[in-house]
């Protein structure tokens, strides 16, 4: 009479204990103060299981009782969900291979050999899985939406899941680290996705050349902190860094060939990352006024206005709209940055009577009531409107955006917010109010400016870690949660105002730990589990 109310006993209890153990993955980010990695002393999983254990012994796990219950892999940024099981996870072993779906092997070839010369073992083309291996898949089907994934550990195998292929690539980056970190992958599942849709480095290559081999190396860098965007600022006041066809004059020594740019977007494109280029103008083009003194800007006095053309004179606009067309078709990646920031014009007390010959160019295109702002901002749509057709996404510096003018910037060009300081910059709020999408590079957390000059001091990891979120655009106070999803993500800016203050390698050493730092911020801006010196201490051992 006792024995099925006991099994019934042994059934309520044993699905309290599975449901307990479905929670958040760690090291990474919980949206609860308390929450903590599954099975630590005082977590929540811990403490519904040891509550549910009872008093006789439980029925035998699956699917062996002398493994422990899995931890989350410890892995930068972390994972945000892991199942955890019981099992001995995955380890690479000589007779172990990554093999891809047959259906799925032109997509994931790239993908897998990688993965496969990481870990030291074989690669199957369209090869059945067997015991020991790892499968990479794609499903379009799935439910994470872009660049997510799905990494089952079981029954001795790894399999790899995802809508796409940077989802695929980025679950291979989770199983590196885990190996790396630990010597094996956990068992159970882990479910990850990013936050933010755009995640990177910004470079600034004009004012200090950066040899192909070292952006390379970023790249790299970047792929395994599943980072997929690189800035190239590639023309300003000192240098202009990319060989042209169109204008050879303007071009600098020491520059990248286009050869040269072609290696790194195809190694950009394997590691799933877009590089965007920017030619800033109308202001930073002092390089190509050295070359073209006569599309210089001057005010009354036949003053030279520091690396701003002309925006009054046609020539201006033909010289930069055919760099761009030249440019377009060397990066196939899908963003443009068309600069917009510091025409220097607009600092003067009075621009319309220092610059008599834009005022009328302003009021003959928009009207009597037009300024200098209007002829600016139509400077930008119409540079927008050569870049527009190639269907990339279009960019441009805060302060580049200006209120109060009778015309206003397209509304598809996403703000890069980066000051509150400079002419014509506003409150990050009034950019969101108007409903623009905006991408966070807040000077305050991170900009790596070389030198330090104008009070900027280097960033470090541990500030971003704890104190920065893609919501704190200006400043260190965030902008209301609501806004969340117009804030598009976040990169570091390295700028090399004072090029000569340190090395290529410094520079690398110096930008590691932010770079880490940030990666977590934009995969999952919840407040991170690990503390900042464990979390460093990860990011010197992966």
């Amino acid at each position: 009479m006792s024995t099925p109310r006991r099994h019934e006993r042994f059934r309520t209890i044993a699905t309290a204990t599975v449901a307990a153990l479905v929670t958040l993955a760690l090291p990474g980010c919980t949206a609860a103060s308390d929450a903590r990695a599954p099975g630590d002393p005082g977590s929540s999983t811990a403490s519904a299981t040891t509550a549910a254990a009872p008093a006789e012994a439980a029925p035998t796990p699956t699917p062996s009782p002398t493994h422990p219950l899995s931890t989350a892999p410890r892995t930068i940024p972390a994972v945000r969900e892991h199942v955890p099981a019981r099992g001995p996870g995955w380890k690479p072993t000589p007779a172990a291979r990554v093999v891809v779906a047959p259906d799925d092997t032109a997509a994931l070839s790239d993908e897998a050999k990688l993965l496969a010369g990481e870990l030291g073992i074989g690669y199957g083309a369209s090869a059945a899985p067997r015991a020991g291996d790892v499968e990479l898949s794609l499903d379009a089907g799935a439910s994470g939406g872009p660049e997510s994934y799905t990494m089952d550990v079981k029954d001795g195998r790894v399999r790899i899941n995802g809508p796409d292929q940077a989802g695929v690539f980025y679950g291979t980056r989770t199983l590196k680290q885990a190996v790396k970190g630990a010597g094996s992958a956990p068992e159970g599942t882990v479910r990850d996705a990013p936050a933010k849709p755009q995640r990177g480095l910004n470079l600034d290559i004009a004012r200090k050349h950066f040899s192909p081999d070292w952006i390379e190396d970023r790249l790299r860098e970047m792929a395994d902190l599943k980072l997929n965007q690189l800035g190239l600022h590639f023309s300003d006041d000192q240098a202009f860094r990319i060989q042209s066809d169109t204008h050879p004059e303007i071009v600098s020594t020491p520059h990248l060939t286009k050869a040269q740019v072609r290696e790194i977007n195809a190694l950009a494109a394997r590691l799933h990352i877009a590089v965007v280029p920017e030619i800033d103008s109308p202001g930073h083009l002092g390089a190509v006024l050295r070359a073209h003194p006569d599309l210089q800007l001057r005010d009354t006095q036949g003053r030279a206005v520091k690396g701003a053309v002309d925006i009054s004179n046609p020539a201006s606009a033909k010289l930069v709209d055919e760099l761009l067309r030249e440019y377009l078709p060397l990066f196939p990646g899908g963003a443009w940055h068309l600069g917009a920031d510091e025409y220097q014009a607009l600092v003067y007390r009075d621009p319309q009577a220092s610059f008599p010959q834009l005022a009328r160019a302003a009021q003959q295109r928009y009207g009597p009531s037009a300024r200098v702002q209007d002829l600016a901002t139509g400077w930008l749509n119409d540079r927008a409107a050569v870049v527009r057709p190639s269907g990339k996404a279009l960019k441009a510096w805060n302060d580049g955006f200006f209120a109060g003018g009778v015309t206003s910037a397209a509304k598809d060009i996403q703000v890069e917010y980066w000051t509150g300081k400079e002419n014509g910059a506003r409150p990050p709020l009034e950019y969101l109010r108007e409903g623009r999408k905006v991408v966070n590079l807040n000077d305050e957390f991170l900009y790596y400016v070389l030198g330090e000059p104008n009070q900027f001091t280097y960033p470090t990891g541990k500030r971003i870690y704890e104190q920065w979120t893609p919501l704190v655009l200006r400043g260190t106070t965030p902008v209301p949660a609501s806004y969340g999803p117009q804030i598009l993500g976040g990169r570091l800016a390295v700028w090399s105002d004072l090029a000569g203050a340190q090395t290529q390698a410094q520079v690398a050493a110096g930008i590691q730990a932010p770079l880490a730092a940030l990666s977590q911020k934009v995969w999952d801006a919840r407040t991170p589990q690990l503390p900042w010196p464990d979390f460093k201490a990860l990011a010197d051992r992966l």
